[in-house]
């Protein structure tokens, strides 16, 4: 097997940081990147190492990727993982905090591929897994900004994989639906305290309501693991020709498939009596 030289970013939870652990398990080179460094230091007796960094600092960015060159000579594959969503309706959320979720999500992935592209290019080979998600696919009530983020990635990622391609480089979207991790549970918070006192308060309540049951009441019936999710950006990581996309989790097939079926306002319907009605 050939060993790997692997950044994944985001690596201080969830996907990221079971990804890291599996790679590294597998033998791999992992270098394991977030802000909060102590999060990831568990991960070292897998061989991981953790590296500081924030995605949406250049300076810090670029002295992640120079580390791992100085250190091995090369990067073959970036795993960008980082990213968070933050929920809200589209008229109340202010433009800040729009912009503080696109820094993250899609300006900071596109700094790390901007910056391990060159090295992979004089490779002549390299791997670039793009974490995504269903709602880069499929638009929600309340999540507007994110699945902004996310079809941005989507785009993005697209470009990027006809760009680099006649470099040997290759990438691969992951597209998981629903995750299990407390960030459903953080989000449907953040969806409160925006909502409260507007006019969408009583709707948004509902929509939280389904992340309540989502994430707290039928974690292991609603949702895929960390876990799970991570194998598939394992395979994305080293599969000799990997796909495209990773499309996985509870529901994400059959939602997809009616969405490319139904018109738009059927399915602007069906969307919104699934959140608003068993979010009661």
């Amino acid at each position: 097997m050939t060993t790997l030289v692997i950044l994944i970013t985001g690596a201080s939870s969830g996907i990221g940081y079971e990804a890291a652990r599996m790679l590294a398990e597998q033998g791999h080179k992992v270098y394991g990147a977030a802000r909060r460094t102590e999060r990831m230091e568990p991960l070292r007796q897998y061989g991981v190492t953790p590296l500081t960094l924030d995605v949406t600092d250049e300076a810090s960015a670029q002295a992640a990727v120079n580390t791992i060159i100085e250190r091995e000579g090369r990067i073959d594959v970036l795993v960008n993982n980082a990213g968070y969503g933050e929920l809200g309706p589209v008229e109340t959320t202010s433009l800040d905090d729009a912009q503080r979720q696109l820094d993250v999500n899609v300006l900071g992935l596109a700094r790390m591929t901007k910056l391990v592209l060159p090295h992979m290019r004089s490779q002549h080979s390299g791997r670039i897994v793009n974490v995504a998600s269903i709602a880069g696919r499929l638009t929600f009530p309340f999540a507007g900004w994110y699945n902004v983020s996310k079809y941005a990635v989507e785009s993005l990622s697209d470009a990027t994989r006809m760009e680099v391609r006649p470099y040997g480089i290759d990438v691969a979207i992951i597209e998981p639906g629903g995750v299990y991790s407390n960030w459903g549970i953080i989000a449907a918070q953040q969806l409160h305290k925006a909502a409260d006192g507007t006019v969408y308060a009583e709707k948004a309540g509902r929509v939280t309501g389904v992340f309540d049951m989502m994430y707290r009441r039928n974690p292991h019936n609603l949702m895929t693991s960390a876990t799970k999710a991570a194998k598939h950006v394992c395979k994305a990581a080293t599969a000799r020709r990997p796909k495209t996309r990773y499309a996985f989790g509870v529901g994400n097939a059959s939602m997809r498939w009616l969405h490319t079926i139904l018109p738009d306002r059927c399915f602007d319907a069906l969307i919104t009596k699934l959140f608003y009605t068993f979010g009661k």
